[in-house]
């Protein structure tokens, strides 16, 4: 990583004062786990899981690998690939150099996708339409490829919040049921509260210094409502996980 000044207030690119960002560790540290975007990660993370979790027979060494092939696809890979593609202000600015950037989203991919291929061909076919797509929209979404057609809040949703649902559910049963289906389409709608908020948020944040009072009013609902939906996800992800543990 680059050598990163102290003061986060000059730099509007700068965004180690987050709330999903540790105050404590070196510079270098909180700029990575920043890069992650936890909060969300862990949306998506919980999405697989709640999938998983509507299988009537549970595997759980699957559960542990498609949250891991998320962990690797979306925490890393697809944040490194954003951070890489956003135009105007970037994510993060220059704390990352271009190729620890590509370095970090192509191990994370390759590691992914042969944990992914593992699965696939010895239990799993299904998970291979998953896969691809996924594959599709961690370029496309991110890198803003098609003059940034895929890059909206719509496919946003479908990309992060439908599809990892379904490859939850395709990893253990190897098929889609509708009650999966309609699952997958609720928590979709979560990725769209998610993402329609973050937006005007992050327009926010990044004049801070400037807003009017009634504008860091709004910037701290907007805060709130993601918070909201990034607990609630994640403990309605972890209460079925453990409803099923202890089931």
């Amino acid at each position: 990583m680059k050598k990163m000044s102290g003061s986060t207030e000059a730099n509007p690119t700068d965004r180690r004062s987050e709330w999903f960002v540790p105050k404590f560790g070196p510079a270098g540290f909180r700029s990575f786990v920043g890069l992650l975007f936890l909060p969300y990660t862990g949306m998506v993370l919980s999405f697989s899981v709640i999938g998983s979790m509507l299988a009537e027979s549970v595997h759980w060494d699957r559960v542990l690998a498609i949250v891991l092939i998320y962990f690797l696809g979306l925490g890393i890979a697809a944040h490194a690939l954003d951070a890489l593609g956003s135009k105007g202000i970037k994510p993060w600015g220059t704390v990352f150099t271009k190729v620890q950037l590509w370095l970090l989203a192509v191990i994370a991919l390759v590691l992914a996708y042969a944990i992914g291929i593992y699965y696939i061909v010895r239990y799993a076919p299904l998970l291979l339409s998953m896969a691809l797509l996924e594959g599709f929209f961690v370029f496309a979404y991110n890198l803003e490829w098609f003059q940034g057609r895929f890059h909206t809040d719509r496919w946003f949703a479908f990309s992060w919040g439908l599809l990892p649902v379904l490859s939850g559910y395709i990893m253990q049963t190897n098929s889609i049921s509708a009650g999966a289906l309609a699952l997958a389409v609720s928590m979709a709608l979560f990725s769209l509260v998610e993402i329609t908020a973050s937006r005007p948020y992050k327009d926010l944040k990044r004049c801070i210094h400037t807003l009017r009072d009634e504008e860091k009013a709004l910037m701290i609902r907007y805060e709130a409502i993601l918070k909201s939906v990034s607990l609630g996800v994640i403990l309605l992800g972890g209460g079925l996980l453990i409803w099923r543990v202890a089931g």
